[in-house]
């Protein structure tokens, strides 16, 4: 629960907004680089609190379950909030579950937008989940309830690779607006695409072992296979060394990383003096897959690491959206801003 006297004193800021769900702090991130002071975090997680203090020490982290706070303290110690961000619990919509029966409670996480919504009634949200969201029994319920409170909504799918980010990550994003529609979110189709080869770092940092090793699966050595039987020999590719996908195992260079999840996933191969040796892709690789500053720091093991990574937002997306979502270009976020924000805060 918000206690008295737990808030930080912070300087006067007319743009705020707050993280629901934080993680690591991937929305954060991109809504400071939208010109606004995030002055509240919620996660449940000990080890995204230790992270997001690591970056954001300026914002208040509460490391609770978002059920066990009370919106309206929030309302009375932070004062007017223009955003609000989430990235409700998605393991149980995601088809990565598999067959595996999902929890209804962590599904119903995404009503508590609802309940922080209607205390700090903030201008704008932004709710960010994997696509499979849209199949939950609840969710057009859930859609009438921010409705309900007064948000004009738009629903769009988005990839990240359309924002700069060398990642094919679609997701789903639920935009709020008290004021009006809000706008399509626009991806310039004139911005390059980035791929899995600018991740990749050459510089001879990260150890090698034999593709051929004696201990190696035999699945793995016929994803390569086909790999080399496509490329060629000499030709550096990326393994899908755990789990299944419906790209036979392997991706080429010259195309954006597949989707970073929390798991240990992608093997990078190379030929090096006449034989195969591949490595597993490291942290800072996959930290710039997805968008973040080389240095956004990352606590636990690397184990720990990529599973915040797998759980985070784009920070660029993040950023495009809010820019435009409150009718300021991508490229310039701050801009008229002020005018909206000052509108909203005497709404509040």
């Amino acid at each position: 629960m918000v206690r008295e006297g737990q808030m930080k004193r912070r300087h006067i800021s007319l743009l705020k907004a707050i993280d629901l769900f934080a993680g690591a702090g991937g929305s954060t991130q991109g809504a400071m680089g939208a010109g606004f002071e995030v002055v509240a975090a919620i996660d449940h997680w000990p080890l995204a609190q230790k992270s997001y203090a690591k970056n954001f020490p300026r914002t208040n982290f509460y490391c609770e379950s978002c059920e066990d706070i009370d919106p309206r303290a929030f309302a009375i110690e932070l004062g007017p909030i223009q955003l609000l961000m989430a990235s409700p619990e998605c393991t149980s919509h995601t088809c990565a579950k598999g067959n595996a029966k999902g929890s209804e409670d962590s599904r119903n996480t995404a009503f508590q937008v609802v309940r922080f919504a209607s205390e700090l009634k903030p201008r704008w949200i932004v709710v960010e989940n994997v696509v499979h969201m849209r199949r939950w029994t609840r969710y057009r319920e859930w859609l009438e309830a921010l409705r309900s409170l007064g948000y004009h909504l738009r629903e769009q799918t988005l990839d990240a690779v359309g924002f700069g980010v060398p990642q094919a990550r679609r997701r789903l994003f639920v935009l709020g607006d008290l004021d009006r529609l809000p706008p399509e979110i626009i991806v310039h189709k004139s911005r390059r695409i980035r791929t899995a080869q600018e991740i990749i770092d050459g510089n001879g940092h990260f150890p090698f072992s034999l593709l051929n090793a004696p201990q190696r699966a035999k699945a793995t050595l016929e994803r390569a296979g086909r790999a080399m039987s496509e490329l060629g020999e000499h030709r550096a590719f990326l393994l899908v060394y755990y789990g299944t996908d419906g790209g036979g195992g392997w991706q080429r260079l010259d195309r954006p990383l597949r989707t970073v999840t929390t798991l240990d996933r992608f093997a990078y191969v190379r030929r090096r003096q006449g034989n195969h040796e591949l490595r597993m892709l490291q942290v800072p690789e996959l930290k710039k897959a997805m968008g973040f500053p080389s240095k956004f720091r990352l606590e636990g093991s690397r184990r720990d690491q990529i599973k915040l990574l797998g759980n985070a937002v784009c920070p660029p997306v993040m950023r495009a959206i809010i820019g435009q979502l409150t009718n300021e270009s991508y490229d310039d976020p701050v801009g008229r801003l002020a005018s909206d924000s000052a509108s909203a805060a005497q709404r509040l």
